[in-house]
């Protein structure tokens, strides 16, 4: 990276970790920029924040479930409408 855009990088470290990890330069450089921001643990690991479904209530999961469309979820156990969501 030339050393004129790695200026415009505010938490390097963050960013290198990134490139490691696979990300592409831009959104490298966007995660770094918003985590030097607001704070690391402000910014979710792909640049915005989605419910973490083993949080949810049984009642809530089914809800999604029942929104998107998934058959048979009304007896589920919640580890089983959790596999269920995430592999829908």
């Amino acid at each position: 990276m030339p050393n004129s855009r790695m200026n415009s990088i505010k938490d390097p470290e963050l960013y290198e970790e990134l490139r490691k990890d696979g990300d592409s330069k831009q959104k490298a450089a966007r995660i770094s920029n918003a985590a030097a921001a607001s704070g690391r643990s402000a910014v979710g690991r792909k640049g915005g924040k989605s419910g973490d479904y083993d949080d949810w209530t049984v009642p809530e999961l089914r809800k999604k479930a029942k929104e998107i469309g998934l058959k048979g979820y009304s007896g589920k156990k919640k580890g089983e409408l959790i596999s269920s969501l995430r592999n829908s």
